[in-house]
């Protein structure tokens, strides 16, 4: 095989990784927007239900007339509009992931992470969609994996702790210096070599709990050493 085949399977092997991560962003994006939709009809048929039920056991006492029917309406329009703007999960904070049992901390971290996405560069807004996918894959392996156990401590403390604080530093930098060199690289650049590096670790512990093999997995943190620190972005 030439250089040039050798290159061409290369890139072959690169879009076809690409492609799947694509599609398996968007069957997430999607499953995630129509269980939203569902949630949201729920909320608002519930609502109304109980508001038309309310009105019909008044009606039996006391008849509503024009303007009662006036009001079970406008209850009805303001019940539909609240469920359908009001956020239908609560907002997560990563403050809160020390207390988050083992099982959810990958789809509360996940929720997180959409939620920050706008927030960042488009190199990093990437970066962020291939961790989702790696978190969600995570999810079923935290099920039988003990809280007592030093590799639950290990993804814990990655994916708990130092993707947030990753990000909440990236934040802290203000918007018009994310892009000028500091310490040799800018903000931007640090921010995508920190989440290289977690999205490889996390692929790592996935791989691991796969295996079995839980010894090797405690140990990671030890030598884990995340380039933005050494840059100053997490300070």
């Amino acid at each position: 095989m030439t250089d040039v085949d050798r290159q061409i399977a290369r890139s072959t092997e690169y879009l076809d990784r690409t492609r799947e991560r694509s599609a398996a962003l968007s069957a997430r994006r999607r499953k995630r927007q129509g269980t939203e939709i569902m949630t949201r009809l729920g909320r608002i048929a519930a609502a109304d239900a109980v508001i038309l039920i309310a009105a019909v056991v008044v009606g039996w006492i006391v008849p509503l007339g024009i303007g009662g029917a006036m009001l079970v309406m406008a209850a009805l329009i303001a019940a539909t509009l609240l469920f359908a703007i009001f956020p239908t999960v609560p907002e997560v904070k990563p403050e809160t992931f020390g207390q988050t049992p083992l099982k959810l901390l990958p789809m509360k971290t996940e929720q997180w992470l959409e939620s920050q996405r706008p927030a960042l560069p488009a190199p990093a807004q990437t970066l962020v969609d291939g961790i989702g996918v790696r978190l969600e894959a995570l999810t079923p392996q935290m099920v039988d994996l003990n809280e007592q156990e030093p590799a639950a401590a290990e993804v814990r403390k990655l994916i708990g702790e130092q993707l947030p604080e990753l990000l909440k530093g990236y934040s802290r930098v203000p918007q018009a210096l994310r892009g000028i060199e500091r310490n040799g690289k800018t903000p931007d650049q640090q921010l995508a070599d920190g989440l290289k590096v977690i999205d490889e670790q996390i692929a790592g512990m996935s791989a691991q709990l796969a295996e079995g093999d839980l010894n090797l997995l405690a140990t990671r943190g030890r030598f884990l050493e995340i380039k933005y620190r050494e840059d100053g972005l997490g300070s």
